[in-house]
């Protein structure tokens, strides 16, 4: 991961600039190694059981977190917000179901089903489940079944308030910080900023369509 300042990450985490081709958020290259390491760790884990989840696929992708979370932002837009709360799905998760293991595997398609359910959450305008699928490398069918499923393995408890929200800002700002003593004052974007994304959004979505998302498969 490039050397990134806390400030540099508050700022992209509160101040990300609505424009019709802005830069990758900060936020994916510090996720990308927080889950990087994370599988790591969980190798080394002999799984207890041989139980097969519903993000479990046959072998790895062959790309990395980093480029897989970079083309869903390209193609979506989706905002620093949208990969923090995804990033909280993820781990509510793993702290439901403590017996899961993030791995090679089944990482891409627990981010893909994460990302586009945190996307429904933050964002007023979304783009549908098919276009979710071409970007992550999926049919709709799988799409539609890694939704269907997480929805109900997660209880249907989405709902994400300010102090959460705020508390893994602060555990994302932690990864990039050797000390500490920063207060970052986070926020899920208000309805200004929402509309102004939304305009921004259909910007980009003319854009996509002379330049469509190309063929990935997981």
């Amino acid at each position: 991961m490039a050397l990134i300042s806390p400030r540099e990450l508050r700022y992209d985490l509160h101040s990300f600039p609505q424009t019709p081709n802005p830069k990758t958020p900060l936020v994916i290259s510090v996720l990308a190694s927080l889950i990087e390491r994370t599988i790591v760790r969980n190798q080394r884990i002999v799984a207890k059981n041989g139980h097969r989840w519903v993000f479990d696929g046959d072998e790895a992708p062959d790309m990395t977190l980093a480029s897989y979370m970079e083309r869903i932002f390209r193609y979506t837009g989706a905002g620093p917000s949208v990969f923090v709360v995804a990033y909280v799905y993820i781990d509510r998760f793993c702290q439901f179901y403590p017996e899961f293991r993030i791995g090679p595997t089944n990482v891409h398609r627990l981010l893909i089903t994460t990302i586009m359910a945190a996307s429904k959450y933050v964002e007023d305008l979304n783009y549908r489940n098919s276009y979710f699928a071409k970007i992550g490398g999926l049919t709709l069918l799988e799409m539609n079944k890694l939704e269907t499923e997480f929805l109900f393995l997660m209880k249907f408890k989405m709902h994400v308030n300010l102090s959460v929200y705020e508390s893994y800002c602060s555990h994302l700002e932690r990864e990039v910080s050797s000390g500490g003593g920063y207060q970052i004052e986070r926020t899920l974007r208000c309805t200004q900023e929402i509309k102004a994304g939304n305009q921004t959004r259909l910007q980009r979505q003319r854009c996509i369509e002379v330049d469509p998302p190309k063929p990935l498969c997981l």
